[in-house]
Parts: C-alpha cells; sequence; structure tokens
C-alpha cells in the first residue's frame, strides 16, 4: 500500500523535544520533496517545513525557524521533524505530505488529501 504515516507526537512541557517521523511504505522517499504542515484547533493548516527532492532546498516557516529541523533517512525511508524548544503555540496535528513545490520562500502541498497525522500537545 502507498502511503506516508506520521508518527512521534505526544504531550510534552513548555521547551521540551520530540522528533516527529514520516515513513513511507510502498514507494521511496528519494528524489522527492516532502512537506510538513501542521494544523492547531480552529486554524488554517501551515506549512511548517519542507525539503526538496535533493535535499539541496530546505524551508523553516518563521515561527519554527531556528528550533524545528527536517531531515532525510532513506535507510528508514522516513523523513523526521526534529523539533526543540517547544512552545505551546506548536499545539497541532502535523501532518507529512509529498508536495509539489519546495522552495525558500514556502511549500505548496496541492493534494486535499491528508493523513490521520501525530498530535503534538505543547502545555504545562
Amino acid at each position: 500500500q502507498v502511503q506516508l504515516v506520521e508518527s512521534g507526537g505526544g504531550n510534552v512541557q513548555p521547551g521540551g523535544s520530540l522528533r516527529l517521523s514520516c515513513a513511507a511504505s510502498g514507494f521511496t522517499l528519494d528524489y522527492l520533496a516532502i512537506g510538513w504542515f501542521r494544523q492547531a484547533p480552529g486554524k488554517e493548516r501551515e506549512g511548517v517545513s519542507c525539503l526538496s527532492h535533493n535535499d539541496r532546498i530546505v524551508y523553516y516557516a518563521d515561527s519554527v525557524k531556528g528550533r524545528f529541523t527536517i531531515s532525510r533517512d532513506l535507510d528508514q525511508n522516513t523523513v523526521y521533524l526534529q523539533m526543540t524548544g517547544l512552545k505551546p503555540e506548536d499545539t497541532a496535528v502535523y501532518n507529512c505530505a509529498v508536495v509539489v513545490d519546495c522552495s525558500a520562500s514556502g511549500v505548496y502541498y496541492g493534494g486535499d488529501h491528508w493523513g490521520k497525522g501525530t498530535l503534538v500537545t505543547v502545555s504545562s
């Protein structure tokens, strides 16, 4: 089955860290642009980060710059989002997706289907 599955979310205190995983099955993540998105309760979904197909372009939203790191492990066929210095405003459901565009200025998904995602809750 061709799918991306997110995992790694959880409850964490402000200032804490989590590593989210985006595991692919049925296809390889090699040479694909991958993006991480999040949707907080009552808010629109936003693009958080992306990695271009050749890993040369990395994008981070201003709200997470300096705190989040995206990376790709082809051996594991997984893209990660390492999150540090978590804040309550990072609370959201996080999804990953193969994206049609990843540039230094933003990420564009182009699709309309989202997986279950993984919930990150930052609270004291």
